[in-house]
């Protein structure tokens, strides 16, 4: 079984303009390259990829985002495929008051074409709430932020064509920009491409623009997808092997390719079926303003233990554990009462999926 870094010992050699130009993986690549940790090295106005990697090289793997990014970034600046494309502005905007975790960067592929890739969410609890927020908002901050990158981007390089793609809430920013733009630029984008990100409430593509965007939107999700059936998906998907398990099918470097294409399956596995008709019961028997305070509630606990990543409180769950139950023991009463009808009613949802 084979990964984009497999596929970098493969193909990395064979320069992009002599291969029929990108293909499926070089795509999924450029997405990835977002989450690298270009916020602790110091970045020229331009970099090629080549010396972005060696300003990396020295970090360990622990200090990247996620497994596997630093093995992407080590392969990127070696291959001939890779090591010369330039980056250019790179943004990073982090607000924990307004609830907003939106990095982004751009690769320019050629003279002619340029690939924006948005960051999904960083593992940090401040990138999760703005996910759940998608619930009860019309808009997120992360989204907004989306928008203008784009036409800041199309602006500065107006002769070139473009490319969207984002992993996971960076797919999903990648469509709202290119939905929510101008007509102009959208007849600059060649394609969107969207890895296991959340879709949309099904009003949002009837109050864009152009709603025949939705014909350049390629959504891809594993097997047993959780977070990219959430919402809906006007433009479809494409269903891709993992091979890991459940919510870890989220990893993309689980996900398997083979020559130029990502491995397809014909669907999504029943716990996927299961989870994404939970969600759906869920989110319609539900109020906005409950869901709000559910999610409100919920990251006040885990606030109260200042963590700032889902991965602390799990590994300092015996410190964390105890701050948590103090912090749920402090709420009002209507907090509490909430909180246990919002589970109840999640459970009632996932229960009828089950029985069909």
């Amino acid at each position: 079984m084979a990964n984009i870094n497999d596929y970098l010992d493969w193909r990395g050699d064979i320069p992009i303009s002599e291969e029929y130009g990108i293909n499926e993986i070089d795509n999924m690549i450029f997405a990835r390259i977002s989450y690298l940790i270009f916020d602790k090295i110091h970045l020229e106005e331009k970099e090629t990829i080549e010396s972005i990697s060696n300003k990396m090289k020295n970090f360990q793997n622990e200090e990247f985002n996620f497994n596997g990014d630093k093995d992407l970034i080590t392969k990127l600046g070696q291959s001939k495929r890779f090591k010369d494309l330039i980056l250019t502005d790179y943004v990073k905007n982090n607000d924990y008051e307004a609830v907003r975790q939106f990095s982004a960067i751009t690769i320019h592929i050629s003279k002619k074409l340029m690939y924006l890739s948005f960051e999904g969410t960083d593992g940090t609890i401040l990138g999760w709430k703005e996910d759940f927020n998608m619930a009860f908002m019309k808009n997120i901050p992360a989204q907004i932020s989306g928008k203008e990158y784009l036409e800041k981007i199309a602006d500065k390089y107006r002769g070139k064509k473009i490319i969207l793609g984002g992993h996971s809430k960076g797919g999903n920013v990648a469509i709202y920009a290119g939905a929510t733009t101008t007509k102009k630029i959208q007849d600059r984008i060649i394609k969107v491409l969207n890895y296991d990100g959340p879709g949309f409430d099904e009003q949002f593509f009837k109050t864009t623009e152009n709603n025949s965007f939705v014909e350049k939107i390629y959504t891809y999700i594993p097997q047993d997808s959780i977070i990219g059936r959430i919402l809906e998906h006007e433009e479809g998907f494409r269903v891709v092997e993992s091979t890991q398990k459940g919510i870890y099918q989220h990893d993309i470097y689980s996900w398997q390719v083979k020559g130029r294409q990502m491995v397809k399956l014909k669907d999504t596995s029943k716990s996927s079926d299961v989870m994404n008709e939970t969600m759906k019961s869920w989110l319609k028997n539900t109020t906005i303003e409950q869901r709000r305070l559910f999610f409100d509630a919920i990251f006040d606990i885990f606030d109260s233990t200042s963590a700032s990543k889902i991965s602390e409180l799990l590994i300092t769950w015996k410190t964390s554990m105890p701050k948590i139950v103090e912090t749920y023991k402090g709420l009002s009463e209507e907090d509490k009462k909430n909180i246990a009808e919002m589970v109840k009613l999640f459970g009632k949802s996932y229960f009828s999926s089950i029985r069909g």
